[in-house]
């Protein structure tokens, strides 16, 4: 069934149905479900990345793999510049839960705007804090590091996207006219709501770095930009300056 409704990865899907579906009754409304072009993470409330299996349920944005690329970015971030990590427009938490599944000290905050992916990422990030808002607004102290990945989708592409997208909340896919609202609106803040030497990273297509980066630079950030081996996805990292001190020299003019 699953094949010739067009899955490309049917025999895997299967699978992956049989192993979480609880009986047969289950896995028969699971295939239909399937069939019908609901996601499959969203059906077995479920999605592996990089190696956790995080949870997840109807309406949130399911973790692409391809957000690994943000994922071990963070990690190597939040290893330089131990503190506070903040993933804002966290969806599930998917960059939140592998920072902390490999700097478990690290203090946590999650942040999103739907409360029912809040509570996907309390579940998958249990030690986290979590605090509902937009974009930046989570960020009340100043963070070390900050991930991101938000809405980068342009407005005019969404016929390009599989049907599964449907299942996702709009907000969580498209970023306006040239898929850099949200992009904008967070590097645009960030230097406000990091310590100094502190960075953000934000995941985007490829063909949206350099825009990024030159708002970015105005807004007082130094930038550097990772690419991933699909050509597609990049990450974008944003540092805010070191605050250089300078010490004024005395003359004892005592005789």
């Amino acid at each position: 069934m699953l094949r010739s409704a067009g899955c490309v990865f049917a025999d895997d899907e299967a699978r992956v149905l049989r192993r979480w579906a609880s009986g047969a009754d289950e896995l028969d409304d699971w295939t239909a479900r399937r069939v019908a072009g609901e996601p499959l993470e969203h059906i077995v409330g479920r999605v592996e990345f990089g190696g956790l299996d995080l949870r997840v349920g109807p309406g949130v944005f399911v973790p692409r793999q391809r957000s690994l690329l943000l994922a071990a970015a963070a990690v190597d971030l939040v290893a330089e510049r131990p503190g506070v990590f903040v993933e804002v427009c966290c969806g599930v938490a998917p960059i939140a839960a592998t920072v902390a599944h490999r700097h478990p000290a690290t203090s946590i905050v999650v942040s999103d705007i739907d409360v029912t992916a809040l509570d996907f990422a309390t579940l998958n990030v249990p030690g986290a804090t979590a605090v509902r808002g937009r974009f930046l607004d989570a960020v009340t102290a100043p963070a070390s590091v900050i991930a991101a990945v938000p809405p980068y989708v342009p407005d005019g592409q969404a016929r390009l996207l599989p049907g599964e997208a449907g299942h996702e909340a709009a907000r969580a896919l498209f970023g306006g006219s040239d898929g850099l609202d949200a992009v904008r609106a967070l590097l645009g803040g960030a230097a406000s709501r990091l310590v100094d030497g502190g960075a953000i990273a934000v995941e985007m297509h490829r063909d949206q770095t350099t825009s990024a980066a030159a708002h970015a630079a105005r807004h007082g950030l130094h930038t550097r930009t990772v690419h991933a081996e699909d050509r597609q996805t990049a990450v974008l990292i944003g540092t805010k300056p070191e605050r250089v001190t300078v010490r004024r020299r005395t003359t004892d003019t005592r005789v």
